[in-house]
């Protein structure tokens, strides 16, 4: 049965909105959460926070003319119950029949797709002659960035679905877009730099090492090397090729920030097999190992490594996902592994593969251009591009 086939409760159901959910969720609420959709759908991808109690019941499971009263066993009837489904219309109906029994119950409004759609910004308070925004997607951990010195604009890592977003920060800071930047050729969401440079004045820029992948796309974009750089306002952006991740992985510096793009996060180094596959991983870890080490670690200890995305255990700081890589240094232990010892780490507890990062890739090398609904369902999910399940960070 189809979200759509739902009959109306038959009761009045409080609903609450994505945003507000997630606020509840960062004020340390203690939250409960009763997800209906499939247990297939649930396992791959699912809200999960510490303060979070999230239970899995199908919707199928109360489609019955008289619902079995063990499936409300694990739903508890003293605290407030979040109900949530893929797009809104089932979680309704359950929740409805949880009103009816007496339960303070809302449902989602467009449930994990509205989820999906959230997008914050948060300004970075860094020491650079620029205004730097970091753009966070709750549900897969991406993180993107803005770049504003006096009236022109940059984007790294933009993603399709909010490409209005930063031409629309943009021009309330007093800026165009003059350029949008990849890192990388991504593999866990549909990239929007030329989208962002449609129809403006902006040049879409790939690395020239990642174009090498052979990129079929009409829309046009330009290349850049490792140390070259483009200037935006008062300062410059510098490309630094660290391939490892992929080949063509490509981190971009802006005084003392390094837009490290999948090379390094704030909770582990990036996943060597998503370009290389299983035969080539070994080799890639080696390269990730030898880019950290020649190009990255040898940067100031006081450089700031705002990285392409977030997991569930990395831990914010004032708001974003960034670290001195003086700190990280300290903290993450695989940074001062020999190259042996860290092939092996990087192998041993790999996430898997983000979903549908095969269809992903081909959409970013211009092989295939789905909808912007059919890209949107394409991102749904966690990004794991990180080399391990766990943090690798220690107190």
């Amino acid at each position: 049965m189809s979200d759509e086939a739902f009959p109306d409760p038959a009761v009045d159901v409080e609903s609450i909105e994505p945003n507000e959910l997630k606020e509840r969720i960062d004020d340390s609420e203690d939250v409960f959460l009763l997800d209906t959709r499939s247990s297939e759908a649930f396992e791959e991808w699912h809200i999960d926070e510490p303060n979070v109690t999230v239970r899995n019941v199908p919707y199928f499971e109360f489609l019955l003319g008289d619902v079995n009263d063990g499936v409300f066993e694990e739903i508890p009837d003293d605290r407030d119950v979040t109900v949530l489904c893929a797009k809104g219309d089932s979680s309704e109906y359950v929740a409805g029949l949880l009103a009816e029994r007496g339960y303070e119950v809302r449902h989602l409004v467009r449930g994990m797709n509205g989820w999906a759609d959230l997008y914050e910004s948060y300004e970075l308070a860094v020491d650079v002659d620029a205004t730097v925004v970091q753009y966070q997607r709750p549900s897969s951990g991406c993180l993107s960035y803005l770049v504003v010195s006096g009236d022109e604009a940059a984007v790294v890592d933009p993603l399709r679905a909010f490409v209005d977003t930063y031409h629309q920060d943009a021009r309330t800071l007093g800026a165009e877009i003059t350029a949008a930047l990849d890192t990388h050729i991504h593999a866990d969401h549909i990239s929007g730099v030329r989208r962002v440079a449609a129809g403006t004045s902006a040049e879409a820029f790939l690395p020239a090492s990642a174009a090498e992948r052979g990129v079929d796309d009409d829309t046009a974009y330009a290349t850049i090397e490792n140390g070259e750089t483009i200037a935006i306002g008062e300062t410059e952006i510098e490309a630094l090729h660290t391939p490892g991740h992929t080949s063509g992985m490509t981190a971009y510096r802006v005084e003392n920030v390094l837009f490290a793009g999948d090379g390094l996060f704030v909770e582990s180094v990036a996943r060597p097999d998503l370009e290389a596959g299983a035969e080539g991983v070994v080799d890639a870890a080696k390269q990730l190992h030898e880019t950290l080490h020649e190009r990255v670690l040898e940067l100031p200890d006081e450089t700031v490594v705002a990285p392409g995305h977030f997991s569930e255990n990395a831990e914010a700081q004032d708001g974003t996902y960034t670290a001195r890589l003086g700190d990280l240094e300290s903290r993450m232990d695989v940074l001062g592994m020999d190259r042996a010892a860290f092939v092996d780490l990087v192998q041993s507890d790999m996430p898997p593969r983000p979903s549908n990062y095969e269809a992903i890739v081909a959409t970013n090398l211009g092989e295939r251009e789905p909808s912007d609904e059919e890209a949107f369902g394409l991102e749904l999910g966690p990004n794991n591009c990180a080399a391990s399940q766990d943090a690798l960070t220690s107190d």
